[in-house]
């Protein structure tokens, strides 16, 4: 199978519709946010039109204040791929969430530590009275290695670890570099890279796009059916910093370049976890380069890697 990555606003999802005009394949999704239904706009989710066209999975599969673990993508993404091989079609999983990638491809396990409904609900309410950066400052004293990868905001990583730690004694981080189990997948990672500026730009022009398709709207509809801005959903990238607009905490031009800066953050973040990545195979983009140069590269890449065929 084919993994397409790289940071938030780089094209993932244009890349792979335009590979789907060239090979019989089935996309999965590696995005932490969009099995969400209801969060369509701020995830920036396929179109209707678009999953038409190209079969998309492991999206839309849970209301916003369901349970939802890696463990739990792992086997969805799992049974997907052995259907999309079954109808005698590709897997292309696709997403900037690289945790989700690597538990996929290496397939390390994940029962070494099971959930603890008291501890997280204890944390939660540390979350409401001192917020969710104290939080990620007790992370940083026992794991400094996750608190750097993951956003101070991220109430749900961050008490996962802090789970993860109280359970095992030690941090989350080392079973990210338990070796990885061979034969899992034959899969070709494919990532895209933009000069800084250049996706600097382009996350700034697709937060105007998502306030001007209606994301205030879409987020006062959560909180009007009844979803807690204390959920994790509602903590992600973009929703938390329309929440404390429509609270009043901030003036929608400020609400829009805290999103702007948390992205651009978020996908440096990213990129510093892919690059990290073994076997990742970086494809340049802009600076120029006309888009229809990058189709091309990926296609010639999985047809010399894999043998896929158009």
């Amino acid at each position: 199978m084919v993994v397409i990555t790289g940071p938030t606003g780089s094209g993932k999802s244009r890349l792979a519709l335009d590979l789907a005009e060239l090979f019989p394949l089935e996309i999965i999704s590696a995005d932490s946010m969009q099995i969400y239904r209801g969060m369509d706009i701020g995830t920036d989710k396929p179109s209707p039109d678009e999953r038409r066209r190209v079969p998309h999975h492991l999206i839309d599969i849970k209301d916003p204040d369901e349970e939802w673990s890696v463990r739990e993508f792992q086997e969805r993404s799992r049974r997907a791929i052995e259907g999309i091989h079954a109808r005698g079609r590709y897997p292309m999983i696709v997403g900037g969430t690289g945790f989700y990638i690597r538990a996929l491809l290496r397939g390390f396990p994940l029962d070494d530590a099971g959930p603890d409904p008291s501890f997280r609900e204890e944390m939660r309410r540390v979350a409401r009275e001192k917020g969710t950066h104290y939080l990620h400052s007790m992370l940083e004293q026992v794991d400094p290695e996750t608190a750097e990868r993951v956003h101070p905001n991220d109430e749900k990583r961050i008490i996962r670890a802090l789970e993860y730690y109280k359970a095992t004694g030690k941090p989350i981080s080392l079973r990210l570099r338990v070796s990885p189990e061979k034969g899992m997948f034959d899969a070709l990672l494919l990532a895209l890279r933009w000069p800084r500026e250049e996706l600097r730009q382009r996350i700034e022009a697709r937060v105007h796009r998502q306030f001007k398709r209606g994301f205030v709207q879409e987020v006062r509809n959560l909180l009007e059916r009844g979803y807690s801005r204390d959920l994790p959903s509602m903590s992600g990238l973009g929703y938390r910093e329309v929440t404390d607009f429509l609270y009043g905490l901030t003036t929608e031009e400020e609400c829009k370049r805290l999103i702007c800066r948390n992205t651009a953050r978020f996908a440096k973040r990213q990129f510093t976890w892919f690059a990290r990545e073994p076997d990742m195979i970086w494809i340049q983009c802009g600076a120029g380069r006309p888009w229809e140069d990058v189709v091309e590269e990926a296609r010639r890449l999985i047809e010399d890697n894999l043998g896929w065929k158009m």
